[in-house]
């Protein structure tokens, strides 16, 4: 079978061509170090490229008060203490320094009259302290990292399917996948793997990741090479996603709307918000108005299709199309729908994983010799709701760090042990899948699972509904082995597919296991049959493989930081 093995050595090979992965390269690059990059989707569309809100670091250009420590204060604070302290801290204090990074690369920054960077309110912050490109933020930081590393000669593999990491006695060695149009098998050696391929929210119904994107294979790939998994069952549901059309269900409207003056209503035209949060109302935290959202849809004020209004048709026209122009360009495109003029039904949508693989503060090792995780695929900044404009900030800081700690490590070693066995573990697996011809349908089981956890594991959760998710998972995973893959004329997807299924299976688990553990109701995790917190559950719950759920004690915070945790004035602020 190996006549199409494509030998790669490379002395770092970063997996994931979004924001945190070719932060990481180009730290490399620029450090001289051979690194190649690979993807399973064309880099300038990767994840990051939908980030709409903005970037956060204290560069107190509009508010002189601001500083790092409250920074971390904010995000300590807003994490409901499930974040972990001293990465928080080093996110906080390195921010200033990956916005200089991007200006650096040619970043078109929105800028005030005198030419300083413009910072606006999003999230729970005490400052004005996330820079903005319109609602393109994200898309115009992968356009700069993309330039960037195209100066550099970075390699960048663009349809590259990661299948496994190589591993001998808990040293990494490689990775080996295949080529999504051709089926070429990859053995890349490499003396160091970086993980950056995002997070779990595809496996629900709903989610504003796209289709073949945020399966979970960090979590699969990661466990099966030695690592392990923290808070996977803290997903951060976002409270407005489209529910039409079915293909494009989940895809965000952008909290902007409701920034802006948008207001929700329920089936019958109440404003439902003042039920909840009375002060805030649409200004609320994600995680209240998300399940403010479900909670009228649950008990039936819902709009037919089983969401709520969200109208701006009552702002000025020119104020819709200069400060929203990507919902305005979205809901015509989606729906022909004219936001000036009618509401948009929206839903509860799965929208990022703020756990993930389990990673060291200093340089988010990950316990495996070697390997590293970085960005969505790993966890400790978030707790359980995640500061919006965090999470791009996260991927320049450990983007950066943990290039400069491949680089070192890769310099450090005598040799690179390999194990021919664990290739043709690797060689074997996708062998056995392109020779699977049993009757289940990858895409039909696909479907069952997001359903599982949609039922079971979504905005609220409790213990029967667990424990029922857990048993259809059981069947679920013995169809799988039961698949039939059929490459075709249009290249391998089938296959890739069924990995996804396989990375979504396992992060399912994780997700179900540790929501089942978690006997709490803390930030984004409902539990119906614990409405409380739970101040003895202040800890990260670490997945090790089915049925081993260890707890982890979190450090403590530094007292320059708890001084600064207040509850920061809301009024007229969105607070995402």
């Amino acid at each position: 079978m190996n006549h199409s093995e494509h030998q790669v050595a490379t002395s770092v090979l970063v997996i994931g061509t979004g924001g945190a992965g070719l932060r990481a390269a180009i730290e490399l690059a620029e450090r001289g170090v051979d690194v190649t990059v690979v993807g399973k989707r064309p880099k300038a569309d990767a994840h990051t490229a939908l980030a709409a809100g903005g970037i956060n670091a204290a560069l107190a250009t509009m508010d002189p008060a601001d500083t790092w420590q409250q920074h971390a204060a904010d995000t300590i604070k807003e994490s409901y203490h499930l974040a972990n302290p001293e990465i928080v801290q080093v996110v906080a204090e390195q921010a200033a320094r990956g916005i200089e990074d991007l200006e650096r690369w040619g970043m078109p920054f929105a800028r005030e009259a005198d030419g300083r960077i413009s910072q606006r309110f999003f999230g729970a912050h005490t400052f004005r302290r996330t820079s903005f490109a319109g609602d393109y933020t994200g898309l115009e930081i992968q356009r700069t990292l993309v330039n960037r590393a195209a100066q550099l000669d970075v390699p960048i593999l663009d349809s590259c399917y990661i299948t496994r990491i190589l591993v001998r006695d808990n040293v990494v060695f490689g990775a080996y996948g295949f080529d999504l149009n051709t089926g070429t098998r990859y053995v890349f050696h490499a003396d160091a793997v970086i993980l950056a391929a995002g997070g779990h929210t595809r496996i629900w119904r709903r989610t504003s990741s796209r289709r073949d994107e945020n399966t979970g294979d960090s979590f699969r790939l990661a466990v099966l090479a030695g690592g392990r998994i923290r808070d996977p069952e803290l997903v951060q549901f976002h409270p407005s996603g489209l529910i039409e059309p079915e293909n494009a269900a989940g895809t965000l409207v952008s909290e902007a709307a409701r920034g802006e003056g948008g207001i929700l209503t329920n089936a019958s035209g109440e404003r439902f918000m003042d039920r909840y949060d009375p002060q805030r109302r649409e200004l609320s935290t994600r995680d209240r108005v998300a399940l403010a959202a479900y909670t009228e849809i649950k008990e039936g004020r819902g709009t037919p299709n089983g969401g709520v209004w969200l109208d701006v048709s009552h702002l000025p026209r020119e104020q819709i199309m200069q400060r929203l122009p990507r919902v305005y360009q979205t809901l015509l495109e989606l729906q022909m729908k004219d936001i000036t003029q009618e509401p948009v039904e929206i839903a509860p949508t799965a929208h990022y994983s703020m756990g993930g693989v389990w990673v060291s503060p200093a340089d988010h090792s990950t316990g495996v010799d070697g390997l590293y995780a970085i960005g969505e695929a790993s966890s400790g900044l978030h707790g359980a709701n995640r500061l919006g404009g965090n999470s791009l900030i996260e991927l320049l800081v450990y983007g950066r760090i943990v290039g400069e700690a491949a680089a070192e490590y890769s310099a450090s070693l005598d040799a690179q042990r390999r194990s021919r066995e664990a290739l043709d573990e690797a060689r074997s697996e996708v062998d056995g899948l392109l020779a699977a011809d049993g009757p289940e349908n990858v895409r039909a089981l696909q479907r069952a699972l997001r359903n599982t956890m949609t039922e079971h594991a979504g905005v609220v959760r409790d213990e029967a509904g667990l424990r029922k998710g857990l048993a259809e998972l059981d069947q679920l995973e013995e169809r799988i082995r039961n698949v039939g893959v059929h490459p075709d004329l249009a290249g391998f997807q089938d296959l890739a597919h069924a990995f996804d299924l396989l990375s979504s299976a396992l992060s399912a688990r994780a997700t179900l296991e540790c929501a089942l553990e978690r006997r709490e109701t803390r930030g984004c995790h409902n539990r119906s049959d614990y409405p409380e917190l739970d101040p003895a559950q202040q800890v990260n719950l670490v997945w090790a493989g089915p049925g081993q759920v260890d707890r982890e004690e979190i450090p403590p915070v530094p007292a320059e930081i708890t001084a600064l945790m207040r509850d920061v004035d809301t009024a007229g602020k969105l607070v995402e």
